[in-house]
């Protein structure tokens, strides 16, 4: 690492990696800079068996006839399934009948009428406030928040989740989402084990203190997740109150994930679906044989994910496997192992899974997003406008974050 360059990348995310593939190329020095030993952030595609790759982070394209990444990953050689994604088949789940199925999906449609209605007015608030009261599916619909927007209704901003682009169509990678997106970057030369501790921006150039010593940059492209700066884990001199403000009003929500290995996988449908339970929000979303490989996907989302989460490594399986055995029986639950499971609220370097903006705080994506003083830039999917929470929306941040600079410096 020399101590000296025109770009200085902050964090080799989904956005850090779009930034630098989009400066490769350019006359110009540039650093990605990499708190972990990896690169991808909270996009990761794991392996814990061979030839069974797992996404412990995002693992769908979302909007994908319009995600920048699909025909990237295509054209990295991977493979993206366009077969139709469970949640849209809506009456072909395990353990709830076509008509309940039917009337859950007719009462999310419901919802998503009156939060349209509302923000057509301009009016924000917590999108809990729009729940049918009393509704015998609210519990459900507080669980399918959380899978969406890693939170409940009540911490949703109804302007926000408005403003989401959701293109209907949702496409997969065979061989794993985090290893198409590491893939679509190509050939970097990331600076990895390498936490950026402190910005100084009052200096010129930008002063950059990390674990392997203090560097200079002309620019600075920061893409970390909003709770390293809400809570300052990241200092900059001078303060940027601002920054931290907004990023305070975007948190991070939490989905994990918990794969359980089948040891009779013809027992159980290829491609299915269920809900653990349909009549409370402490309730996972189950995926069976993906690809029709041998495994159970479990998805967990908002409060009961951080519980979970919080008591511990298994606990995430253990709730899954019981939730799975009280539906197909002790028969078949003996027949689950555990694989692998996320644990991203108590990563050091996600503290999350992907933002969303608590109720008044739709316009803190703008503000996030701004540049300060034509000498930092801010990336991440979280100051995206409309595809916030999603990879592409990483990605298209660091690609803009990337030309703000560029247009800058030159």
């Amino acid at each position: 690492m020399k101590d000296s360059y025109d770009i200085a990348i902050v964090g080799a995310g989904a956005a850090g990696l779009a930034a630098a593939a989009r400066l490769r190329g350019e006359r110009l020095e540039t650093v990605l800079l990499e708190a972990r030993g990896r690169v991808g952030g909270r996009s990761w595609t794991i392996e814990p068996r061979p030839g069974l790759p797992v996404d412990l982070g995002c693992e769908w394209l979302h909007t994908a006839t319009r995600n920048v990444l699909a025909p990237l990953i295509a054209a990295a050689g991977l493979t993206v399934d366009r077969t139709t994604a469970y949640w849209q088949r809506r009456n072909d789940r395990i353990g709830i009948s076509a008509a309940d199925a039917n009337a859950f999906g007719k009462a999310f449609e419901a919802l998503d009428g009156r939060v349209a209605a509302r923000a057509a007015t301009g009016t924000d608030g917590p999108a809990s406030a729009l729940l049918e009261p009393g509704g015998r599916w609210n519990g459900l619909l507080n669980a399918a928040s959380s899978w969406y927007n890693g939170a409940e209704w009540d911490e949703i901003s109804i302007l926000d989740y408005d403003a989401y682009d959701d293109g209907g169509a949702n496409w997969r990678v065979r061989e794993g989402y985090g290893a198409g997106i590491v893939a679509a970057a190509g050939p970097l030369r990331p600076v990895l084990d390498c936490p950026v501790t402190a910005i100084d921006h009052g200096a010129s150039p930008v002063r950059l203190v990390t674990a392997n010593g203090a560097l200079t940059a002309r620019a600075v492209i920061v893409a970390v997740p909003t709770p390293h700066l809400a809570e300052r884990r990241l200092r900059f001199t001078p303060d940027l109150p601002g920054k931290a403000e907004a990023a305070a009003g975007l948190p991070l929500g939490l989905a994990d994930k918990a794969f359980l290995t089948l040891e009779r996988p013809e027992l159980f449908p290829e491609e299915g679906h269920c809900f653990g339970r349909i009549d409370t929000e402490a309730t996972a979303s189950f995926f069976i044989r993906p690809f029709g490989r041998p495994y159970v996907e479990a998805y967990f989302g908002g409060r009961l994910a951080a519980r979970l989460e919080g008591e511990g490594p298994g606990a995430l399986t253990a709730f899954a496997i019981d939730q799975l055995t009280a539906l197909v029986g002790s028969e078949l639950g003996r027949t689950l192992t555990p694989l692998a499971e996320s644990a991203w609220k108590t990563d050091p370097w996600a503290l999350g899974a992907y933002s969303h903006a608590l109720p008044g705080h739709r316009d803190d994506r703008a503000r996030l997003a701004a540049p300060i003083d034509g000498r930092l830039f801010f990336a991440g999917e979280a100051t995206h406008p409309s595809f916030f929470s999603t990879a592409h929306g990483a990605w298209e941040s660091g690609v803009r974050a990337a030309e703000e600079a560029l247009d800058t410096l030159r």
